[in-house]
């Protein structure tokens, strides 16, 4: 029988801390070993003695950082194990975007699964999600709520055909950006794509380290003012200074209803797993425990009651 030590992955104020390989996970703040699920703001910070990560997530953390040394980073590819202070530690593919990771770490006969933002919806842009069995899951849980199910993303994306005026369209510049737009190249082929200046390095670097060639033109002021069936894919900031933009359809990509609120149209495609999602990766994962951070687990803990022990990461 496995002994899963409760205090293995705690967050404390620096970000989620391993004391039995003494390095952090997503640190928020710089600390001497860092292991990196991702390269979005809120995982990724720089400043670290030792940076461990996938390729795609350096690539993303080296375009950011610009001052980072190269001698911090430890490049690992997925699936190959590696060893920090006899924590043997595996980067799984996330699905949630390009070089995304899931970290399983083997300690003392238990496997612990740290899944970093994650989703099971298909996403070409990035490595497909992976699953494994780990004996403790620890989960992020945005939208671990039963009323929350994310729509069928083809179908939210075809919504952008029901209008031929040209669209600014809000998201994130990191993924979401590259994701929308090879759906659009796919299921909207009559609209032309617009990356904002903050967003197009990032789909150049897709395009040299992605899976996909990403067709978009290059903005200009003049570009949304001529013609139709145009999408300027702008940032959230962008977006919000634009809240009286006029002759454009406005819509924000997410799965939070809150930011649908005063649009001209819905889309509801998030890169985070929903409820039902949620339910269907425990099960394939099959633990004996869930830690739930990045959100409520309250709601996972009362649909499992005694079947499952799920509980919030222990804190500091």
């Amino acid at each position: 029988m496995v002994r899963i030590k409760d205090d293995f992955l705690i967050e404390t104020k620096l970000g989620y801390y391993c004391k039995y390989g003494d390095f952090f996970i997503d640190p928020k703040y710089p600390v001497k070993k860092a292991i990196i699920s991702h390269a979005h703001g809120d995982h990724a910070v720089p400043g670290h003695n030792e940076i461990y990560c996938t390729e795609g997530t350096y690539i993303f953390m080296k375009h950011r950082f610009t001052k980072e040394s190269e001698k911090s980073y430890r490049i690992v590819a997925f699936n190959e194990p590696y060893n920090i202070n006899n924590v043997i530690i595996t980067f799984i593919p996330a699905g949630h975007i390009l070089g995304s990771a899931q970290i399983l770490m083997e300690y003392e006969g238990v496997r612990y699964l740290y899944t970093g933002d994650y989703k099971l919806q298909k996403d070409i842009t990035c490595e497909p999600i992976e699953i494994v069995n780990a004996d403790v899951l620890i989960t992020e849980t945005t939208f671990a709520d039963p009323e929350v199910s994310h729509p069928d993303p083809v179908s939210e994306i075809k919504k952008l055909n029901d209008t031929s005026l040209n669209i600014m369209l809000g998201c994130y510049a990191l993924g979401k950006a590259q994701r929308l737009t090879q759906m659009i190249n796919e299921y909207c082929p009559k609209k032309s794509v617009y990356p904002h200046n903050n967003i197009l390095p990032i789909h150049r670097l897709y395009d040299k380290y992605g899976f996909v060639k990403l067709n978009y033109e290059v903005y200009n002021r003049k570009s949304l003012k001529d013609g139709e069936n145009k999408i300027y894919l702008v940032p959230p900031m962008t977006f919000n200074n634009y809240f009286r933009a006029k002759n454009v359809v406005r819509v924000f990509a997410s799965g939070w209803k809150r930011l649908q609120n005063h649009n001209d149209m819905s889309l509801y495609i998030s890169d985070h797993i929903d409820w039902s999602d949620l339910l269907y990766y425990i099960q394939e994962v099959n633990p004996t425990e869930v830690w739930t951070v990045h959100g409520d687990g309250t709601h996972l803990e009362k649909f499992f009651g005694n079947r499952l022990i799920v509980k919030k990461l222990q804190h500091q």
